[in-house]
C-alpha cells in the first residue's frame, strides 16, 4: 500500500472546483452551483491583509478530503477596526474524521479575531459551547412590519447595485449597501421627514423544516434595531408590493415597538473572541455570500 501524504493548508483559488465537489458530496441538498457561486464571491471580495481568503483544507496527495470555509471581515467597532471571522461550512470525508480537529484548531488560532458561528445545528450547541463559544443571539423575532404605523414623511428607496454615491451616507456605508445589492440583497434607504437617511439591508430567506410562515426577509444590516422599528411601517408596505410579509430579526426576546412572534427554536448564533457582535449585522457572512 502506498502511504498517503496528509497536510492541512490554506485553500487557494486553484482548489475551488475540487472544494466545491467535496462540499457537494458532504452537504446533501446543496447543488454544486451553490458552492461555486459562493466560492467565486469569496475569490472576488476584499479580505483583511494577512488572513486566508477561503479557509483551510485537509490535503491528501493534492486533493481536499476536508474543508472549513472562513469568511474574514474588517468591521468598524467605534473608533477602531476589528477583525471578524465567520466559521462556515465544515466537512471531512469519513475516512479522515480523526484529523478533523486540525481544521478547527488552525482556524481559531488568532486571539485578536472574533469568531462567529451563525448557523449551528441544534445538536452541535453543547459541542460549540465546550469549545469556548458563547451565544450572542438566542433566537429570531418574526416581525410583521406592515402592521406598524408609518411615520409621517417616511419614504423608502431601493439602492441599485451600481450606485456610486448615496445621499446622506458615508462612502464606506454606501459601498456596503451596493456590495450587498450585488450579492442579491435588497438594500434600502429609509428617509425620515427630518432628512435622516437610515440604511437597511434585507435578504430573502426560505422557511424550512416544518415551519409555516409567510414569505420572509432576514434583516442583514441596520445601524441599530431602533432604526428598523422606526422604519417598519414604511418597509412593510414596500415589501407587500414585492410579495413579502415578514422580516426576521436576530433577537434575544420580543422587540418593543414591533408586532410579531419570538422563538428560540432557531436562530441561535455564537461568538468567541474579544468583541461581542451586535445584533442586526450579518454583513459579509455565509448567509449573504452563499445564500440561505
Amino acid at each position: 500500500m502506498v502511504a498517503q501524504k496528509l497536510r492541512c493548508r490554506e485553500i487557494s483559488e486553484a482548489d475551488i472546483d475540487a472544494v466545491a465537489d467535496l462540499l457537494t458530496r458532504g452537504f446533501v441538498g446543496r447543488p454544486r452551483d451553490y458552492w461555486i457561486r459562493g466560492l467565486r464571491r469569496q475569490a472576488a471580495r476584499e479580505v483583511p491583509d494577512g488572513y486566508p481568503r477561503f479557509g483551510h483544507m485537509l490535503d491528501c496527495d493534492g486533493l481536499p478530503v476536508g474543508v472549513l470555509l472562513l469568511l474574514y471581515t474588517a468591521r468598524a467597532d467605534g473608533a477602531e477596526t476589528s477583525i471578524y471571522c465567520n466559521l462556515s461550512s465544515w466537512y471531512v470525508e469519513p475516512a479522515f474524521r480523526n484529523y478533523a480537529p486540525l481544521l478547527t484548531k488552525i482556524a481559531q488560532k488568532n486571539a485578536e479575531v472574533t469568531y462567529l458561528n451563525i448557523s449551528p445545528a441544534t445538536w452541535t450547541w453543547p459541542i460549540i459551547e465546550a469549545q469556548g463559544f458563547v451565544p450572542y443571539c438566542r433566537g429570531l423575532f418574526f416581525s410583521l412590519p406592515a402592521l406598524s404605523r408609518i411615520k409621517p414623511g417616511m419614504t423608502v428607496e431601493t439602492v441599485a447595485a451600481d450606485a456610486r454615491t448615496i445621499e446622506g451616507l458615508s462612502s464606506s456605508e454606501a459601498e456596503l449597501l451596493t456590495r450587498h445589492a450585488r450579492y442579491g440583497c435588497l438594500s434600502l434607504i429609509c428617509r425620515t421627514a427630518g432628512g435622516d437617511a437610515l440604511p437597511i439591508i434585507l435578504l430573502p430567506v426560505r422557511i424550512r423544516r416544518g415551519w409555516i410562515a409567510p414569505p420572509a426577509m432576514q434583516l442583514i444590516y441596520c445601524r441599530d434595531i431602533a432604526d428598523y422599528v422606526q422604519c417598519a411601517g414604511a418597509i412593510g408596505r414596500f415589501l407587500i408590493r414585492h410579495g413579502k410579509i415578514s422580516v426576521l430579526l436576530d433577537s434575544n426576546g420580543a422587540v418593543p415597538g414591533l408586532i410579531g412572534i419570538y422563538t428560540e427554536a432557531r436562530g441561535r448564533k455564537y461568538f468567541k473572541g474579544p468583541h461581542r457582535p451586535r445584533l442586526a449585522n450579518l454583513t459579509d457572512t455565509e448567509l449573504v455570500l452563499y445564500g440561505p
